[in-house]
């Protein structure tokens, strides 16, 4: 179901802008996204085993059963972007959707991962519900169009070089394919070196683009600080995930390990998985009170 055409003006980096655009809204699975209900998106970074696949899946299942928040999986099958080239990577794209795909019919539970290559798109696709572009890649037309193709949801993380304004674009090239069920997600901007920042004003301005997902893990990456590794600093996910909330956000995206420290990927900026219902608590209620307010 399409929203109505909104025109929106702001003031960002001293220039004016008017973006008019088509905000749908539809169906992932069970999750309604753009219905004003918030949904989550996590799991750990990358599949480190079946077994921990599974286990992860079922644990954020159960919180979110109990707080009444549609809940999305995700784990990426190939990390391609690693900082080292020693880096656990995954299992790769067979044994990785295999799991995938196993995980969503025992679960139930929508499912999302990471593609970086055109040629992963379809083969993904047959596993998961939300075919995910990596914050690097998010120009990469060829990729975005083979994303679209497919007909799965596309979930756009934008590039920490990218202006909040120009992910326009990356839309545009999925849209050409006439899939309409587009996702953006802000994950911090790029703010000298191993260090991000999050502005909140990139919310508003990109939710009148296509429903908007807050990456509160990524957000305090401190990329490649960390001796050949992305440091980061967790104890700022709630603050961060709040402020977000608050601001208007239709997904919270969260990368939730049950061990941060022996994690193979992200941990340094992993949410602990025993910190996440009192955190999702929190946030559903200032999600309640910024929807009386808004409502108002």
């Amino acid at each position: 179901m399409l929203k109505q055409i909104t025109k929106t003006p702001c003031l960002l980096a001293e220039r004016a802008i008017t973006i008019e655009s088509v905000r749908p809204s539809f169906e992932i699975g069970p999750v309604h996204v753009g219905g004003g209900q918030l949904f989550l998106i996590a799991g750990p970074c990358v599949i480190e085993s079946e077994a921990h696949a599974r286990r992860m899946a079922e644990a954020i299942q159960r919180i979110a059963a109990d707080l009444g928040i549609p809940y999305i999986f995700k784990a990426s099958y190939d990390k391609a972007n690693r900082t080292s080239v020693k880096s656990f990577r995954g299992p790769g794209l067979v044994e990785g959707t295999r799991i995938l795909s196993r995980l969503a019919k025992d679960t139930g539970l929508p499912v999302l991962t990471d593609v970086h290559e055109p040629a992963h798109c379809a083969v993904a696709a047959e596993a998961v519900d939300v075919l995910q572009i990596p914050a690097f890649l998010c120009r990469q037309t060829d990729l975005l169009v083979a994303a679209g193709k497919t007909g799965r949801a596309v979930n756009i993380k934008k590039g920490q070089f990218v202006a909040p304004w120009d992910m326009t674009h990356p839309v545009e090239k999925v849209r050409s394919t006439g899939n309409e069920r587009v996702l953006l997600t802000e994950r911090g901007a790029s703010f000298g070196y191993n260090s991000l920042v999050v502005d909140y004003r990139s919310l508003p301005v990109m939710r009148n683009l296509a429903p908007v997902v807050f990456d509160a893990t990524h957000s305090v990456q401190q990329p490649s600080a960390a001796n050949g590794v992305s440091g980061g600093q967790p104890e700022f996910i709630p603050l961060l995930a709040r402020a977000a909330v608050a601001a208007g956000i239709d997904g919270l995206f969260l990368e939730v390990h049950d061990d941060p420290a022996n994690a193979k990927s992200d941990g340094a900026n992993a949410l602990d998985l025993k910190l996440l219902k009192p955190l999702l608590e929190r946030l559903l209620a200032i999600h309640r009170a910024a929807g009386e307010c808004a409502g108002g």
